[in-house]
């Protein structure tokens, strides 16, 4: 029987995830599994292949930050075990690893210990509707960022490909990081299918896939 497997870059489909599904909780992570598996079905029924095609879903992502820093303008120090976001992200994973076919591969998350202005303030900062002595904590976050989480992605691609475990892959992802993955799966055969989760790509991907398609809602 013909096969599907779906990949999902965890960060950008929890960032569009607001965006896409504004009237549920971004923040429950039993619902965000369920609504994430939910998709994985319907990109199976617009490919017109049955449930039974599905072969795996993957999902990549990193683990919380799990150290206590101390914030750039006041001095005090934060837990970011401790957070609404951590404890999310542990929720999450821990739902994603009872749904049935899921793989979670999980990254690293690197972290500098210094921290960042946020665009939004960089931008309020350029347009003065915001001074630099008027910055707190609040315009600041976290230098971090994730690792070995698009090598994952890159190796799990190449494997279902050489092994001829699957005949059709969907990547759930916003970047152009997966071309080489995706030349070398079609080099093997594989139907690659990009969703971008209706956000916009660049015309030049359109060469390196073989289908573009969004099964979410379109946000307005």
């Amino acid at each position: 029987m013909p096969s599907t497997a779906i990949l999902v870059d965890g960060a950008f489909f929890l960032a569009r995830y607001r965006k896409v599904w504004g009237d549920r909780d971004a923040n429950d992570a039993r619902t965000v599994a369920k609504t994430l598996f939910g998709m994985a079905l319907e990109h199976l029924k617009a490919l017109d292949r049955p449930r039974e095609a599905l072969y795996r879903i993957f999902f990549y992502d990193c683990p919380p930050l799990e150290k206590v820093l101390t914030k750039p303008i006041s001095g005090e120090s934060i837990d970011y075990s401790r957070t609404g976001a951590a404890s999310f992200r542990r929720d999450l994973h821990d739902q994603l690893r009872r749904q049935r076919k899921m793989a979670l591969r999980l990254g690293r998350l690197t972290d500098r210990g210094e921290w960042k202005l946020k665009y939004q303030a960089y931008q309020q900062l350029r347009d003065e509707s915001l001074y630099w002595d008027e910055l707190s904590d609040e315009h600041f976050e976290p230098d971090m960022r994730q690792t070995q989480v698009d090598m994952k992605i890159g190796i799990d691609i190449a494997a279902l490909s050489y092994k001829k475990q699957v005949d059709q892959i969907v990547l759930v992802a916003g970047d152009a990081d997966f071309i080489p993955a995706a030349k070398l799966a079609r080099y093997e055969g594989i139907d690659f299918i990009l969703d971008p989760m209706w956000q916009g790509i660049a015309p030049d991907l359109h060469e390196h896939i073989d289908g573009l398609q969004s099964v979410c809602p379109r946000p307005f």
